[in-house]
């Protein structure tokens, strides 16, 4: 299989059946987890099987796409010519509001040294190619 770029030569994730649902509903610009009915748990990355209680009857539920920033680091060499133009960045693992999950991304719209532990973040969507979109996370307002 060829590999998917977008217009700078950035790789791009290439979705599967199982991940397919995330993908979609990305490009619809919503937010979705695997959830599971038996036990109540969310999970991302996408499984055959919930990681905590084994079950396979997994639903994909929408969610706020809020959360909290509980690592990050700068990027300052880029893994790639492709993304010479984009250091510095910041790579975070964000805590969901409500889900349990952490899932890694980007924060943006804020310089790297503005970001920190604990910092509130919101889901941003990132058309990066035709019928391609990412999520990213924003600082959000405390309240």
């Amino acid at each position: 299989m060829t590999a998917l770029v977008d217009e700078r030569g950035r790789p791009l994730p290439v979705p599967s059946d199982l991940t397919r649902p995330f993908w979609d509903a990305l490009r619809e610009r919503r937010l979705v987890l695997q959830h599971c009915p038996a036990c109540g748990g969310y999970q991302h990355a996408p499984k055959l099987r919930c990681t905590t209680c084994r079950s396979t009857e997994l639903v994909w539920r929408e969610v706020a796409g809020t959360g909290r920033v509980h690592s990050h680091t700068t990027v300052h060499r880029p893994p790639s010519p492709a993304f010479a133009d984009a250091v510095p960045y910041v790579v975070a693992i964000v805590e969901l509001d409500g889900t349990g999950v952490r899932m890694l991304s980007n924060v943006v719209g804020v310089p790297p040294d503005d970001v920190y532990i604990g910092q509130k973040v919101r889901v941003v969507f990132d058309d990066v190619a035709d019928e391609f979109t990412v999520f990213r996370f924003e600082p959000a307002e405390e309240s």
